[in-house]
């Protein structure tokens, strides 16, 4: 028989591609819509500025500058907390310091770092006058040490001029306005045969202490010519207690700046019959925790153990 038979075309196949490339269409997802610009957080972490806030969103954002900025004032913070708590401890500022020479060694070395206090802190048995500061002479009498020696280690203005390095040295003993202490309680191992008619600071010309480093040979009153007799209202603080190396950090603060701050030394003159001591290499005993930089200005003394330590501040 002939002609087309009853049922489905013989080609369709156009249809069905038709078909299939509509299901395919349908079946795709459609575009993620644009986040909406402003929000400067990083959207990985989490977190934004605008859900969360500026304070929280800087204390929790990973973006990288703020972690390396939030590590930063974490740092400055607690520098700052441990400098109050110190300060408010010593009541001077700054509270540590670092020796620069060796004119108080063998009990201090260069690059110890010092814990100073206020001289009216902290004060031991038989202190002189009232002043929170035990001499050699009264330690040896109460028992009283401190860095290896009776009596406190004090630091004080030269001449009580503000324009000086300040010293560190120990309190030796204290005279009365008037005394010959050269006659009265000067040890003949450092005066020799001198009497208190050869020594420019005799008789005392008001009452305060006759102050000497340890390593030296000679008074900071005779001998070294570095100060008067010290009334207490130039000492501005007394060790406390040192930690050793530590200081070197801000010595080498000090080298790298070019010894900013630190003045010319007082020099050693001759107040007595006997030859001037020679104290062994450049004896200040400095301090500080960083020059300029770290608020601290230079108190240097050669063959007088000064001090380095810069802005101090009584409380």
């Amino acid at each position: 028989m002939s002609g087309s038979s009853a049922g489905s075309p013989p080609d369709d196949s156009g249809d069905d591609d038709r078909e299939r490339d509509r299901s395919a269409g349908s079946s795709q997802t459609p575009p993620a819509p644009e986040e909406p610009p402003g929000n400067t957080a990083n959207a990985d972490d989490g977190v934004t500025i605008e859900d969360d806030g500026l304070l929280r969103w800087f204390l929790n954002t990973d973006d990288e500058t703020v972690m390396v900025t939030r590590d930063i004032l974490s740092s400055v913070a607690i520098v700052a907390v441990v400098g109050l708590l110190l300060f408010g401890v010593s009541g001077i500022w700054p509270p540590l310091v670092a020796v620069e020479s060796g004119s108080m060694e063998p009990n201090m070395y260069r690059g110890d770092l010092i814990f100073v206090a206020d001289e009216g802190r902290f004060a031991g048995d038989a202190a002189a006058a009232g002043t929170g500061v035990v001499t050699l002479e009264n330690g040896q009498e109460s028992g009283y040490d401190k860095f290896g020696n009776p009596g406190d280690v004090i630091v004080y203005q030269p001449n009580g001029d503000p324009s000086e390095v300040p010293v560190i040295h120990r309190a030796r003993f204290w005279v009365e306005e008037g005394e010959h202490w050269v006659d009265t309680k000067a040890s003949e191992d450092i005066v020799g045969d001198a009497t208190c008619a050869e020594v420019t600071t005799c008789p005392a010309e008001h009452a305060g202490f006759v102050t000497k480093g340890d390593h030296n040979d000679g008074y900071d009153q005779y001998g070294n010519g570095i100060s008067d007799i010290v009334k207490p209202e130039w000492v501005t603080g007394k060790a406390i207690f040192r930690i050793p190396w530590l200081g070197h950090v801000r010595l080498t603060f000090d080298k790298l700046l070019g010894g900013t701050g630190a003045s010319t030394p007082p020099s050693s003159t001759l107040q007595g019959p006997r030859p001037a001591p020679t104290p062994a290499g450049p004896s200040a005993t400095g301090f500080g925790p960083g020059g300029n930089l770290a608020g601290v200005a230079a108190i240097a003394s050669t063959g007088a153990g000064a001090a380095v330590a810069i802005g101090r501040h009584r409380n």
